[in-house]
């Protein structure tokens, strides 16, 4: 697993090589100097997914053992839209890119951590304010063009129980935190960010019916991570994001690999 991703890390910094971007991180994960944190969680079965409509669990099965077969394969099904993964622009608006067609510039960048654990251990309808944007930057500083905003809810809490994650009342009503459509809207429009992210099952808040952040950051042409594993293990700024996503053509969004990488 270290190879390949020293390989990986290595077939990145030759793409940067002569634009000098983000150089200087990847040369100090090459040589063991930075830390990288895994924000992805691996697939499986007890992976949360959208609990509406035609979305289903994950599922592997294995087609070929080495005692039988001499060779180990599997092959598996999901929706998009399960685990951690990425909601491309084309996902709430026609006409915007699919999946594929993300440029590799918009899946690297800076991350801003916003944490709101306090507000969503009194509040599961909890939405990023405005406010809650300008209170951290009146500590951290303006968030400069380019970043992807992360939002630290404390969801990642109830991963393993697919119940809690969700958390639906007896009326079918999802509850859990998102973003406010006004910060949505000043993170796009003021602060040009590549895309948000958050630690539960939609950029949305659960209770939110007609996807006001979707319809925000899609029509933008910008993209929105959920399901992202251990944000509670990232500064408020100072990472820097990689984002990996399936390549399928035409798709809505799809899995991914996210990584964090920071200087030691």
């Amino acid at each position: 697993m270290k190879m390949l991703l020293k390989m990986f890390m290595f077939g990145i910094m030759l793409l940067l090589q002569g634009r000098g971007l983000w150089a200087g991180i990847l040369d100090d994960v090459m040589k063991g100097k930075a830390t990288v944190i895994d924000l992805t969680y691996p697939l499986n079965g007890k992976n949360a997914y959208w609990p509406v409509g035609n979305y289903a669990s994950f599922k592997y099965e294995v087609i070929a053992n080495i005692k039988k077969d001499m060779v180990f394969s599997g092959r598996y099904s999901t929706p998009e839209h399960l685990g951690t993964h990425i909601d491309a622009p084309n996902h709430f608006v026609l006409n915007q890119p699919s999946v594929d067609q993300i440029p590799f510039e918009q899946l690297i960048g800076p991350a801003v951590i916003i944490d709101v654990t306090d507000k969503t251990e009194k509040d599961a309808d909890y939405a990023l304010s405005l406010s809650d944007v300008l209170v951290w930057e009146k500590t951290h500083g303006q968030i400069s063009e380019g970043s992807i905003v992360l939002l630290n809810t404390g969801w990642s809490k109830r991963w393993q129980n697919f119940e809690d994650y969700k958390n639906m009342d007896m009326n079918g009503r999802m509850h859990f935190p998102g973003y406010s459509k006004e910060a949505a809207v000043h993170l796009v429009e003021k602060r040009h960010i590549k895309g948000i992210g958050i630690d539960t099952l939609s950029g949305d808040c659960g209770i939110c019916s007609d996807f006001p952040v979707h319809h925000v950051i899609n029509s933008a042409g910008k993209f929105i991570l959920e399901n992202v594993a251990n944000l509670d293990k990232l500064p408020p700024k100072g990472a820097t994001l990689i984002i990996a996503p399936i390549k399928i053509e035409g798709g809505s969004g799809g899995q991914c690999r996210i990584w964090a990488l920071m200087p030691k």
